[in-house]
C-alpha cells in the first residue's frame, strides 16, 4: 500500500472546503493518507476554522498573505515529509474525489518516467470537465484564434485545449494538466524544485509539467480516477480572465524566446481582440492587459 499527503489551498475557501475534506477518506481507499496539509492564503473567512475541526491528520500552514496558488502550494510540500510517501496530491478546495480516486493515480508513478498522474475531471453535473493541454505552440495560437479554443480542440492535435470527449476515455501521456487535481512524485518535487510564484493564478501548473518534461518526466492522464471540480472563475471574471491570458504570453516568451514570444503573443492578441469586437467582456479586459502593462494584475487581492 502506498503512502500519500495532500496538500489543499485554500483563499475564501469556506463555501467548498468541508466537502474536499469529507471526500479524503473515501477517495484514498487502497493507500494510506498520512498527511492533509490546507496551505490558506490569509483567507478572512472561516476556511481555517473548517479545516481545524476536520481533525488529523489535518493541520493548517499559513503563507500570511493572498501569496498565490503557486506559494500556497510551495509552503504546504515545505511542511512534508517527502521521504515518507510515495506522492503529493496538490488540490484546490473546490474538488471532491470519487471513491478509489487516489489508488490509480500512484499506481501510475509506479512505472517509470511517469511524474506527475491526473485525473479524469468532471463537472458536478457529472458532465466531462476538459482539463488536458497539448503543449502550447504559435501554430495552436493561431488556430484558436481563428476557431475558437474549443472547437480546435476537437480537430486532430491542431488545439492545445483537448475537448474530444473520446480523448479523455484512455490513458496517455499529456504536455500539462489543470493544476486542480495533480499526484506528484516527491522525485519531481526534488529535481524540478519549487513552483514558480511569479505567476500569482494560472500558468504555474503549466510551468511546473514543463519543467518536469525537460527532466525527462512525463504528466499521465488516468481516466480510471475521477475527480468532480466545481471550477474557478476565469471564464466570468474578467480580471482573471485576463490574469490567464498574460501568463501563458509571459510562459511561453520565457521558453521560447523573444521572436517566438512576440509570434505567439500576436496570435492570441489577434484571437482576443476578434471577441472582444464581438463584445466578450473577458476579452475586452484581456486586450487591454495584453497592450497596457499597467492593466496588468501584479498582486492579489489581500
Amino acid at each position: 500500500m502506498g503512502r500519500v499527503a495532500v496538500v489543499i489551498v485554500t483563499y475564501n475557501s469556506e463555501g467548498v472546503l468541508g466537502g474536499c475534506l469529507d471526500s479524503l477518506a473515501a477517495g484514498a481507499e487502497g493507500v494510506e493518507l498520512v498527511d492533509v496539509v490546507v496551505a490558506d492564503n490569509a483567507s478572512k473567512d472561516g476556511s481555517v476554522a473548517v479545516a481545524e475541526r476536520a481533525g488529523p491528520p489535518v493541520r493548517v500552514v499559513q503563507t500570511g498573505r493572498n501569496a498565490g496558488y503557486a506559494a500556497a502550494v510551495n509552503a504546504g510540500i515545505a511542511a512534508l515529509d517527502l521521504d515518507a510517501v510515495d506522492g503529493v496530491y496538490v488540490l484546490n478546495p473546490d474538488c471532491r474525489l470519487r471513491p478509489g480516486a487516489v489508488a490509480p493515480l500512484l499506481a501510475c508513478l509506479r512505472e517509470p518516467g511517469r511524474g506527475i498522474a491526473v485525473p479524469y475531471m468532471v463537472n458536478p453535473d457529472g458532465s466531462l470537465q476538459p482539463s488536458l493541454r497539448r503543449r502550447p505552440t504559435v501554430g495552436r495560437a493561431l488556430v484558436e484564434a481563428v476557431i475558437g479554443g474549443s472547437l480546435a480542440g476537437r480537430v486532430g492535435r491542431l488545439g492545445e485545449l483537448v475537448t474530444d470527449p473520446r480523448d479523455y476515455a484512455r490513458p496517455g501521456a499529456y504536455a500539462w494538466a489543470t493544476g486542480a487535481a495533480m499526484l506528484i512524485s516527491p522525485r519531481v518535487i526534488r529535481e524540478a524544485g519549487p513552483w514558480d510564484e511569479s505567476f500569482l493564478l494560472y500558468s504555474e501548473e503549466t510551468d511546473f509539467c514543463l519543467r518536469a518534461a525537460d527532466l525527462g518526466w512525463t504528466t499521465w492522464y488516468e481516466p480510471a480516477s475521477v475527480i468532480e471540480h466545481i471550477g474557478g472563475d476565469s471564464g466570468i471574471d474578467p480580471t482573471l480572465a485576463a490574469l490567464l491570458v498574460v501568463n501563458k504570453v509571459r510562459l511561453y516568451r520565457r521558453r521560447h524566446g523573444p521572436l517566438a514570444g512576440l509570434a505567439y503573443y500576436l496570435a492570441v492578441l489577434g484571437g482576443e481582440s476578434v471577441r472582444a469586437l464581438a463584445g466578450r467582456r473577458t476579452s475586452r479586459a484581456s486586450v487591454a492587459a495584453l497592450v497596457r502593462p499597467s492593466r496588468r494584475m501584479t498582486a492579489l487581492p489581500q
